[in-house]
């Protein structure tokens, strides 16, 4: 294992859930088996969510779009802090969770905002200010 993976697990998971504070998965794995969870963690955060083949901010907007349709909404919630830590505007994260819909159904579209809204209420920012048109 090279320096240079812990290094880019390191500063992606610095990036992505600086703030964020919900348990993060790698404290939940951890708590189950060390070893494991730092494989885990070297390979998602350090190997895959660390490529520079596509912009932070697309990242966060796929995995965001990928956990709605599976309604995977404790992930989800995490997945939105990241995606607003990495620039996402919350309309961005809106409009992806609205497209959605058509590939996951209503009210797998439902739940997610409703998990977007609460994340944006934790951090005060709900209301939206300018609302999607």
């Amino acid at each position: 294992m090279t320096e240079d993976i812990v290094g880019k697990t390191k500063k992606t998971a610095e990036l992505y859930f600086k703030d964020v504070s919900d348990e993060k998965p790698f404290e939940l794995w951890r708590s189950f088996d060390k070893g494991l969870a730092r494989d885990f963690s070297l390979f998602i955060t350090g190997q895959m969510y660390a490529r520079e083949k596509i912009p932070h901010p697309t990242r966060q907007l796929i995995t965001v779009a990928a956990l709605t349709v599976l309604s995977r909404l404790d992930e989800l919630r995490l997945h939105i802090q990241a995606a607003l830590n990495v620039g996402c505007s919350a309309q961005e994260i809106a409009e992806v969770i609205f497209q959605t819909a058509i590939y996951g159904g209503v009210p797998a579209t439902n739940a997610a905002l409703k998990t977007l809204r609460s994340v944006l209420e934790e951090k005060g920012q709900w209301p939206l200010n300018e609302r999607c048109a």
